[in-house]
């Protein structure tokens, strides 16, 4: 067997090393679906930050990170971190539509960029979602923070205006009509994305206008107080935490200012650490820590709107080791941080170095609920629960990467194979006269040597697997399924020898 080979079966696990101790094999692996009671199914608390980069937590990045995150530190060190997880895309919308659906958001009419202004949901009123799949087992759900899938609002244009604000949201009162309640949220309070702000969406109105400084501390008091009220129910549920932070605007509170030492950046980053925290608390104060699944990770990597080349110079690398940003298809685009936590069930100090992909709460789900996802539902979801309870086997054959220009990339072990030159994003650098990129991501996380012209028969056999993967309109076992619009592999003209699909 040569190494390459070996490296693509172990899934890459010298990554993880480095930064934490293994995690041992388990000596069963296999899954026992949970009981159908409410008392034996775990709530879950799924915490999304905005524009966090993978070595923005201390826990992961502890040698080249200078920022204090000892609430994600403490998730670490009581759950399980991920080092190969990824986003769906290099930018929000898209890696946002994977974690509620399940799918790869290139399927959809999304080939590029992120939605802007209310504009006609996304996610299709059909398709079945993360939250419907938990309400249909008894769960309670609910959405806060920012939402950036679509929907469109009585009382203010496209592009949003009227009382809110120019580009800052909708006036008082406006409605919506598809919004997160039609997309399988009992409860949603929140916003659409960062340039519409202002305006705090209650379920389906708009209750408040408020400015943007003032929107992390007031999800996280209404995030506390979701808990609270649950606790009381006696059923389980769904929380969907969605932060505005670190993303620009970049408002740390009055009482974070000047806490990092590293300016704004810093000082928000740290407010959103602080924000894991309260979350933990209130868990920890209703008695629901022991039942829970928490989850923090990041939609992508750190926006170069952080003022990253300061940061570095100052000794903070927010994207660790590896190359690019936001935007990007190199690693620094998407590869983001990926905690959890669950007393019992993951091994408190435990890392894995297995491929996943933020499309895998679909399937992970149902695997905890024992139920079976339908041939046109999570079409690119994985189950991680075998690695939460301490499996060191791959669960994925791949993962496919895409960036803010529609650039696609296909990691398989230690491989990637990058279908174009360049990042794809708003990095600079890497074009060349080579029609792909294909790294050694064991040997080359830093993506500097490109080995296409040494390996053609890798180039070829990751193409190949990519086409089947867009025709299939899946990427896991099941019944071909249709996407949404025509999928160009090639953004320009692909090597020699391949095919265009």
């Amino acid at each position: 067997m040569q190494r390459r080979d070996f490296l693509r079966l172990a899934g890459c696990g010298a990554l993880g090393a480095v930064l934490f101790p293994r995690v041992g094999k388990a000596a069963d692996s296999g899954f026992q679906p949970l009981g159908k009671t409410a008392a034996q199914k775990p709530n879950i608390v799924y915490i999304l930050a905005d524009d966090l980069g993978y070595g923005d937590v201390h826990a992961l990045n502890p040698q080249r990170g200078k920022l204090a995150t000892p609430h994600a530190d403490r998730l670490a060190r009581e759950g399980m971190a991920f080092t190969d997880a990824h986003g769906g895309s290099s930018v929000c919308t898209p890696t946002r539509y994977g974690i509620l659906t399940g799918r790869y958001a290139w399927r959809s009419r999304l080939q590029s960029g992120v939605l802007d202004g209310y504009v006609s949901p996304l996610i299709a009123a059909e398709r079945l979602t993360v939250p419907a799949l938990l309400k249909q087992h008894g769960y309670h759900t609910a959405c806060l923070g920012k939402w950036h899938l679509g929907f469109t609002i009585e009382g203010a244009g496209k592009k949003g205006g009227g009382s809110g604000g120019k580009g800052m949201g909708a006036p008082l009162g406006a409605v919506t009509h598809d919004g997160p309640l039609t997309r399988g949220f009992d409860h949603f309070f929140g916003f659409h994305h960062a340039r519409m702000m202002k305006s705090v969406i209650n379920d389906a109105r708009v209750t408040e206008l408020v400015e943007p400084v003032e929107m992390l501390p007031k999800l996280v008091r209404h995030a506390a107080g979701y808990i609270a009220e649950r606790a009381k129910s006696g059923t389980p549920f769904f929380l969907y935490l969605a932060l505005n932070s670190p993303h620009t605007p970049i408002v740390p509170s009055k009482e974070w200012q000047g806490k990092s030492g590293l300016g704004d950046y810093g000082d928000f980053v740290m407010e959103t650490d602080w924000a894991i925290g309260e979350v933990l608390a209130a868990l920890d104060q209703t008695g629901l820590a022991k039942t829970t699944l928490v989850i923090f990770t990041s939609d992508n990597g750190c926006s170069p709107a952080a003022g990253v080349d300061k940061l570095e110079s100052r000794g903070h690398f927010p994207s660790a080791q590896f190359r690019g940003y936001k935007s990007d298809i190199w690693d620094g685009g998407h590869r983001i941080p990926f905690l959890a936590r669950w007393p019992g069930t993951v091994k408190a100090g435990s890392t894995c170095a297995q491929l996943a992909c933020l499309t895998d709460l679909m399937a992970t789900c149902a695997d905890l609920l024992g139920a079976k996802l339908p041939d046109n539902a999570g079409e690119d979801s994985v189950s991680l629960l075998p690695l939460l309870r301490g499996a060191d086997q791959p669960v994925r054959e791949a993962v496919v990467h895409h960036s803010i220009q529609g650039l696609f990339a296909l990691r398989q072990g230690g491989t990637k194979l990058i279908f174009g030159s360049g990042s794809g994003g708003w990095g600079k650098g890497g074009r060349d006269s080579a029609p792909v990129q294909l790294y050694d991501m064991a040997q080359d996380v830093a993506e500097r040597q490109n080995l296409q012209a040494s390996d053609k028969a890798t180039v070829q056999r990751l193409t190949k697997l990519m086409e089947k993967y867009i025709v299939d309109g899946r990427s896991t076992p099941g019944a071909p399924q249709k996407n949404d619009a025509e999928i160009k592999l090639w953004k320009k003209a692909g090597p020699a020898g391949a095919t265009s699909t």
